[in-house]
């Protein structure tokens, strides 16, 4: 069974349709001690760093998700719930995240821009696959999906397994041991994201 945790920063409704897509059971968990009954967990998110992060910690779903993670069990960070799973953010000032994977979310430096860009980054773009994951088994290496964002992670090469190009490169996709994250949204990108969240469920 998989848990979609609703902390009020997520678009819950268009996961939960693809995942009608594929016949996949996914129920939407706000209580975090439920958690640990789950076997996959999917953290979505739309809107800013800080205020999801102080909606994670007030109800005590910060706990339950880093203690979920020590489990060994799969869990997907979608976009704001991708930048969660670093250590920080600088989006209006600094503000702490889970930690579960090594980087910090940056803005868009348009000063890199060759010519003019709008911010947010929005529509479809390319992922190009960096290495072999779970995550994007059987698909091409080239995927185009659908983004929407003014901030982006940074990490080490080791955890990033997907980059796009917008100005300039992006970590677009990481994963460390048992932790997956996309920026762009898989309940937006057709098939290209139904065939990421099919992956995420046989994991």
């Amino acid at each position: 069974m998989i848990a979609l945790i609703d902390y009020n920063m997520g678009n819950l409704r268009s996961v939960i349709n693809l995942f009608e897509k594929i016949n996949t059971k996914i129920e939407v968990i706000k209580d975090p001690d439920q958690l640990k009954n789950f076997d996959k967990v999917i953290l979505p998110g739309v809107g800013a760093y800080k205020d999801a992060m102080e909606n994670l910690n007030s109800n005590g779903m910060k706990e339950s998700i880093l203690e979920f993670s020590k489990s060994g069990k799969p869990l997907l960070g979608i976009c704001l719930g991708m930048q969660l799973l670093l250590d920080s953010s600088e989006e209006f000032g600094f503000t702490q995240g889970l930690g579960l994977i090594p980087g910090i979310v940056k803005e868009f430096d348009k000063s890199k821009f060759d010519h003019k860009l709008k911010v947010p980054h929005m529509g479809w773009n390319e992922l190009f696959v960096e290495r072999d994951s779970k995550l994007f088994e059987g698909m091409s290496k080239e995927i185009y999906l659908y983004f929407v964002h003014s901030f982006h992670a940074t990490c080490k090469d080791e955890y990033v397994i997907g980059k796009t190009f917008y100005g300039y490169d992006f970590a677009s996709a990481i994963e460390k041991d048992n932790i997956y994250g996309v920026q762009p949204h898989p309940e937006k990108s057709h098939d290209n994201g139904l065939k990421i969240l099919q992956n995420f469920t046989k994991i």
